[in-house]
């Protein structure tokens, strides 16, 4: 019998549909401890959702998720905490509160877990803000900050619980290839110091194939493709090869042509 690997994440099943859209369809997929893995796909195939269901922010229609294996899917939001206390997510806006310092940014979940002397907050705060590179920036406000500085900074507040899975939602948007290139050296830093699993979303092939060990890519609300950025590179099914390469399908350059739009909007692809 072939020896199962070690999954902290597991989603068994899971059907997820808003009003008539499904967005994943009886989807299966093993996270495995320590190990990165990458989630592509086009816009409104379901990557964020996915994320959300980890941290049970989105509850399935059907299917279970286990969290080192509890089943957490049913869990009260009083229950869910000290689940939620041991993954940090890196949200794609960086969810920084604009009336906040750098510092009260990083303090505010600690103290939200119980964590109130100032010595500790201060102690916690320089830790993970040495660990992004911006030790030193505690007073500064985030308007001061550049979108580089922001995604760290919320990057810092995500790793300031020590947590064992780190969740990053599109890490590299809006940002220019040198300002990226600093986050995906920062998410290959935190994996080797940190020893954490984690599980990144992103359309940015060049973030992908840096950062992963695994490469799952979403297409019609499933699992297309599962495999290394290695193995990404053999594959010659026309709809990844499509995406990687960043190429139109003929029908989408159709659409654009005779003015004609599908299905579903460019803004609501993107809510998922």
């Amino acid at each position: 019998m072939t020896e199962q690997p070690d999954s902290i994440i597991r989603l068994e099943g899971i059907h997820k549909s808003f009003n008539a859209h499904t967005v994943l369809e009886d989807l299966d997929l093993n996270i495995v401890r320590g190990q990165t893995t990458v989630v592509i796909g086009p816009s409104g195939c379901g990557k964020t959702v996915l994320l959300k269901h980890i941290v049970a922010l989105l509850r399935p229609d059907r299917g279970k998720v286990f969290f080192d294996g509890m089943n957490i899917t049913n869990l009260s939001e009083r229950q869910l905490v000290p689940i939620r206390r041991r993954i940090g997510f890196l949200f794609q806006s960086n969810a920084l509160f604009d009336s906040m310092t750098v510092a009260e940014n990083i303090h505010f979940p600690l103290i939200e877990h119980g964590i109130r002397s100032e010595a500790e907050l201060q102690q916690r705060c320089r830790r993970v803000l040495r660990l992004v590179g911006l030790d030193g920036m505690q007073q500064r406000m985030p308007e001061e900050l550049s979108g580089g500085q922001k995604k760290r900074v919320a990057l810092a507040r995500a790793i300031a619980l020590n947590p064992e899975v780190i969740l990053y939602d599109e890490p590299t948007t809006g940002l220019d290839p040198i300002r990226a290139d600093l986050i995906n050296e920062l998410i290959l830093k935190l994996q080797n110091e940190l020893r954490t699993t984690t599980l990144v979303v992103t359309h940015d092939m060049d973030s992908a194939r840096k950062v992963a060990d695994r490469i799952v890519m979403l297409y019609n609300s499933q699992i297309l493709v599962d495999t290394t950025p290695e193995g990404l590179r053999e594959i010659t099914d026309d709809v990844v090869v499509r995406f990687v390469d960043g190429q139109a399908t003929p029908e989408e350059l159709d659409e654009l042509r005779h003015g004609h739009a599908g299905d579903q909007s460019d803004h609501d692809r993107e809510k998922t």
